[in-house]
């Protein structure tokens, strides 16, 4: 029979609850799991006695393996690959900031040394955006909850996670029920990341932004919109034929209204595409009654034969300046991380050269097998 993840929280539930196993025994379950991944059940002491027959017949502490780990060469970044019990692949991505670097309104930054994970929620993504290498995947599966909060398991043997953004593989809210209960998981014991945290981006899935904060809240919402007009966003993200711009930001004015949180929009920068001064006002004009942060991403290379560029720096500045000066709308330039790793913003993508690597390399079952 197929085992499941111990971190399959509805299923683990379910199962105690049928056998008249208080469900209060679960949380204990986890903390010993995420102390010792390759733990047996005996060794979880004070459990019910139907408790053990009862894992040791339907569930196991990790239904995926850590096979490998890249790390960028100023070591801030760390992909990992992750094989998950149907034998395919799923990457996830740590990166390493220090808040305490340069300064904030004139001041020393608080704060210190923080990791954030980036997670996938699907093997593969339908989306099928032009500048993303998952796209070029397809669509294969979901990810369970269990598979979801593994990552975050496997991530957390390796650095401290204290931020988790849903930006990995896939369109999270295309596995909606797996994501809310992911991080229902991740903000309760044993974990206990705050909400506040966590940041899931979607495409604009509308029916789902429109539950979401009642399902999830005080989450971070990251939308991806990536053009301020609705013709150049389906040339560039086929899915938004789908979802028409006006629809998104209905639902948009309709989560703030609601959350009373900014929206954090995210915007590729491609080369004679959509980072002309033209699309600065648009995007300025459409964005300018909502309270947002800006996030204009470089275009990471996916290939040598990528359609697209990426803007040139002076663009950038530019339309960063026509949002800031016009518009009063703050916004970033996103630093990115892991390119020498393909582990940056639409690189991640399980390529052959990978599933070899995972193949011919034993599971890493250690912090010690990594080798810094």
């Amino acid at each position: 029979m197929a085992y499941r993840s111990i971190f399959d929280a509805s299923a683990l539930r379910t199962e105690f609850e049928n056998a008249g196993i208080n469900p209060q025994f679960i949380p204990l379950i986890w903390k010993k799991v995420l102390q010792n991944p390759n733990c047996k059940w005996e060794e979880i002491l004070s459990l019910p006695a139907a408790a053990y027959s009862l894992l040791n017949s339907k569930f196991v502490p990790l239904s995926s393996t850590l096979h490998s780990v890249a790390h960028s060469t100023d070591a801030v970044t760390s992909k990992l690959l992750v094989k998950l019990k149907s034998g395919a692949f799923v990457e996830a991505v740590i990166m390493r900031y220090d808040s305490r670097k340069g300064q904030y309104d004139g001041k020393p930054r608080p704060g210190g040394p923080r990791s954030t994970l980036c997670v996938s929620s699907q093997v593969g993504c339908k989306m099928g955006c032009k500048f993303c290498a998952t796209g070029s995947m397809g669509f294969k599966s979901n990810l369970s909850t269990g598979e979801i909060v593994e990552q975050l398991v496997h991530a957390s043997r390796i650095s401290n996670i204290r931020n988790i953004v849903f930006m990995g593989m896939g369109e999270p809210l295309n596995n909606y029920s797996a994501l809310v209960e992911a991080i229902r998981m991740m903000t309760t014991f044993p974990f206990q990341l705050s909400p506040k945290k966590i940041t899931v981006s979607t495409v604009g899935i509308v029916h789902a932004i429109n539950k979401l904060h009642h399902d999830l809240p005080n989450l971070n919402l990251a939308v991806s919109l990536h053009a301020p007009v609705q013709d150049i966003r389906c040339q560039i993200m086929p899915a938004a034929r789908a979802f028409p711009l006006e629809k998104l930001m209905d639902a948009l004015h309709l989560y703030q209204k609601n959350s009373q949180q900014k929206i954090f929009i995210e915007y590729i920068m491609l080369d004679g595409v959509n980072d002309d001064e033209l699309q600065a006002q648009q995007l300025g004009k459409l964005l300018e009654t909502l309270e947002v942060v800006v996030n204009l991403i470089p275009f990471n290379p996916i290939g040598s034969t990528s359609q697209f560029r990426t803007s040139s720096e002076a663009k950038v500045k530019y339309f960063q300046k026509v949002l800031r000066e016009k518009y009063n709308i703050r916004t970033t330039v996103r630093k990115e991380m892991g390119q020498d790793i393909n582990g940056a913003c639409g690189q991640l993508v399980v390529s052959e050269q990978d599933k070899l690597l995972a193949t011919s390399t034993a599971p890493l079952t250690d912090i010690e097998d990594l080798r810094f």
